[in-house]
């Protein structure tokens, strides 16, 4: 899936991307252009074209992440691969893991997923503001869905960029909560950093740009509060989603090779609250239990063996 959208009157393009990438918003001022979020590794050759297309003859001078997780910035190394003096600027919390390059500590590999090596010039600090299209924009943390992440407004026209802090459904996984480390109350400050900014336009991480922002943030309330009054069914929406992502970048895998890597990526296990091994008959039942549930939702499809992403 993709789509395009416009907000001409402050200069940004919209890529909205399938749920395996993240969007990518791309900035055209006149005297520089930005990037923010890049999608994942295996979307990043469409990524570099998309971005070339729009910009044809100018070269991309400025990316943005608005947090690390790998749907996020997994397109950065062959942007910076292609445009070899793009500045990159990232939030602060994880610099140290980026320079040094810690996959555990940056989530990639506990989840199963991938993101290149990539550099980063300087960071977005919370309370300054980037130059983006000729116009400032203001740098919010946004704590919740991860501790690290930022939000980026621009006062005049009302526009945020919300990441996976806003979405028009709901927001992203909740992840420090499935390492026992409390951060519903987190969203909730975030959700109110958002009412308090009264934008009048958002542009989601995933999804596409909507306008009705009151009735999204009351879905993202209602969904907070059905996890935090039952933290089971946030952990199992967890699992949903971190198999659904895997299954969106395979498209099509034998059980298997599935039940493989269901069994060794830690995350899972962590969600799990796997405390001693399991059997593979547990492992197995565990498994079949998501992917059944997955199915009566029309996200995925059973051929024999086989698991295909719808």
């Amino acid at each position: 899936m993709l789509a395009t959208a416009r907000l001409s009157t402050i200069g940004i393009t919209v890529f909205e991307r399938g749920w395996l990438s993240s969007n990518n918003v791309l900035f055209q001022g006149k005297e520089s252009t930005a990037l923010v979020d890049s999608g994942y590794c295996t979307h990043a050759e469409q990524t570099v074209a998309l971005v070339q297309d729009a910009l044809q003859t100018r070269p991309l001078d400025l990316l943005l992440n608005t947090h690390l997780h790998s749907d996020h910035c997994g397109g950065n190394a062959s942007l910076q691969s292609n445009w070899p003096h793009l500045t990159t600027l990232i939030p602060p919390g994880q610099a140290g893991a980026v320079a040094h390059w810690d996959s555990v500590a940056l989530s990639h590999e506990p989840t199963g997923q991938t993101c290149p090596v990539f550099k980063f010039q300087n960071v977005l600090v919370p309370g300054d503001t980037v130059e983006l299209g000729d116009l400032p924009w203001e740098i919010h943390a946004a704590k919740g869905h991860d501790p690290h992440s930022i939000v980026l407004f621009e006062p005049v026209s009302r526009t945020l960029i919300s990441a996976d802090a806003l979405w028009e459904n709901g927001f992203g996984v909740v992840f420090p909560e499935l390492e026992d480390i409390a951060a519903f109350d987190e969203v909730a400050d975030t959700l109110s950093l958002i009412q308090s900014l009264n934008p009048a336009t958002v542009i989601p991480g995933h999804g596409a740009v909507f306008e009705d922002v009151d009735l999204a943030l009351q879905r993202a309330r209602s969904r907070l509060n059905q996890f935090v009054a039952n933290p089971e069914q946030h952990r199992r929406y967890a699992l949903k989603v971190l198999l659904k992502f895997k299954l969106l970048e395979w498209q099509s895998i034998g059980f298997g090779t599935l039940l493989d890597w269901y069994a060794r990526t830690p995350y899972i296990s962590q969600i799990e609250r796997r405390r001693e091994p399991i059997s593979p008959e547990e492992m197995e039942h565990s498994l079949h239990s998501l992917i059944s549930e997955l199915a009566k939702s029309h996200a995925l499809r059973v051929e024999g063996d086989t698991i295909v992403n719808i």
